[in-house]
This record gives structure tokens, C-alpha cells and sequence, in this order.
């Protein structure tokens, strides 16, 4: 089905209007052998917050970005090759319901739909794109996938000391390689992360002694250690980290 649709002209007309959506701050989508799956709009869980995006899935991309004028104008277009995309189903906890985790090598995080059965729908399709591509690719699915950062709200006290408390002068952090929200004596260091930057990057204490001994594995996440911590810390906003979507994330 999806290769029929590839060069179909609804498709085109479709894919069409979501790059006149994003303008032209957002990069071109349209190329030979791409189809859009499906749209809708999801709650993600930014480190202020959960918030609304919309998202489009293509055959071989996930896009999303900041809800400007429903169905009309969005802005901070983030794109996601589908081949580096694993996905977790995540228990109901509270007001947040029928979500999963979206995790790549560069970032991953948590979503929600608005039912069960639109999250079935959602993660039926990004399983099947992404299986699909693999195969045609002949690539293994990717095993490294980064930390998804522990909401602000969820940690008033530093994760890793358990002491400091934080306040418009104490401020968060998040530690790059576990995602915990920790606070600035406990996340002096930097190292380098290829998957998420060029540069060196913020890590906690912890985390900076395990890479520098070389114990990667005790301290990658597994489907993600620092997101079921969150949900287990204690429960303002005061943080110098920005979120990749935008500066309030």
C-alpha cells in the first residue's frame, strides 16, 4: 500500500500541505518514495511540562512540532529518522495515560494519546514503518538510545545528593547520559556523547565516574531508568537547561 501511495499525486498534495504548514523555517519534505502515514496530536512530556505538539508520520521520518494555529501553521520543526526509532509502552500513572517512550541515539521521550486506541494505532504504525525500513535497509535496530530527562517538576531536591534544594539561585540541571535532574556541584563535568553533540556535555557526578572507568552499561538507562524514577520523585520551573523543542520545554 505505502508503495503505491509513494507517487501518488494525493500524497504529494498531502505531504505538500505540511511543509506549507511549517513555512519556510521548516526543511523540505517532499522526496521521491516518501508518504505520509498519518497525523495527529500528541501530549509530550517537555521538562516544564506535558504540552501539545503535532506529529506526522511518514515511511521513514516522524516530524513534530509547536501547534501555532491548529491545522493551519506550526513552528520548530524537529524531524526523526524512523531507523533509529525504538519505541516503549509506558503504564498509566495518574493523569498521564496511553502513553509510550519515542527513543533515539540524539534524544528520546515520552508521549501521550488522548485514548488507548489511538496509542495502539500510533505505535502499530511506527513499528511496522520502522521494521519495514530496516529490512529493506538491512540494518539492526540501534541499541543506543539517549536518557529521557526526568521532568523539572518531578525533583525538588537534586536526584543524585538528595540535599540540595533547588530555588531561582540553586538551579536544575539534567545529567545528558541518565536524564535525572540534578543540581550544579553534583554536574560540574562534561563529557563527550557523540549521539548527542560534537562537544562535551553536562553528566552527573555518577555518571562521569562509570564512563570514565569505562562501565557504559551500568550507566545507559534501560527503557529508561530515569523516566520511572520521575514517577516515583518527590513533586518550580527554575532551570538553565533548555529543552531541544524550545526555551519553556
Amino acid at each position: 500500500m505505502v508503495d503505491r501511495l509513494a507517487n501518488s499525486e494525493a500524497n504529494t498534495r498531502r505531504i505538500s500541505i505540511v511543509e506549507n504548514c511549517f513555512g519556510a523555517a521548516g526543511q523540505p519534505l517532499t522526496i521521491p518514495g516518501r508518504v505520509l502515514i498519518g497525523e495527529g496530536v500528541l501530549t509530550k512530556l517537555c521538562r516544564k511540562k506535558p504540552k501539545a505538539r503535532q506529529f506526522f508520520l511518514f515511511n521513514d521520518i516522524l516530524v513534530y512540532g509547536n501547534i501555532v494555529i491548529q491545522k493551519k501553521k506550526y513552528n520548530k520543526q524537529h524531524i526523526i529518522p524512523l531507523e533509529n526509532v525504538t519505541i516503549d509502552s509506558i503504564k498509566d500513572e495518574g493523569d498521564l495515560r496511553n502513553g509510550w517512550l519515542i527513543k533515539t541515539p540524539t534524544k528520546s521521550f515520552a508521549v501521550y494519546a488522548a485514548t488507548a486506541t489511538e496509542k495502539s494505532e500510533w505505535m502499530n504504525h511506527i513499528n511496522k514503518c520502522v521494521t519495514d525500513l530496516l529490512s529493506k535497509s538491512g540494518k539492526t535496530p540501534s541499541n543506543e538510545h539517549a536518557a529521557v530527562w526526568v521532568p523539572d517538576s518531578e525533583a525538588t531536591v537534586c536526584m543524585r545528593c538528595q540535599k540540595a534544594k533547588f530555588t531561582p539561585v540553586n538551579r536544575r540541571h539534567h545529567c545528558r547520559k541518565c536524564g535525572f535532574v540534578v543540581c550544579g556541584p553534583c554536574s560540574e563535568k562534561r563529557f563527550l556523547l557523540p549521539s548527542q553533540s560534537s562537544k562535551p556535555v553536562r553528566i552527573c557526578d555518577f555518571c562521569y565516574d562509570l564512563l570514565s572507568t569505562g562501565d557504559m552499561a551500568t550507566c545507559q538507562p534501560t527503557r529508561s531508568d530515569s523516566y520511572s524514577q520521575s514517577l516515583k520523585s518527590p513533586l518550580n520551573d527554575v532551570s538553565d537547561d533548555d529543552d531541544d523543542d524550545d526555551s519553556s520545554d
